[in-house]
């Protein structure tokens, strides 16, 4: 996979999270939903 193609996919992930959860929560709450994006998506990550 492409550092593009990558970037995009992950940024497409961060922004499905924003959509569905909206401004206003904790950060650990959006970590742990992306990380359910990252690995639905198939891509590997490590938490912080």
């Amino acid at each position: 996979m492409e550092f593009d193609e990558l970037s995009n996919e992950v940024i497409g992930c961060a922004l499905e999270v924003h959509r569905n959860l909206g401004p206003g929560l904790l950060e650990s709450t959006y970590e742990q939903c992306l990380a359910y994006e990252l690995k639905a998506a198939g891509i590997p990550f490590r938490l912080q």
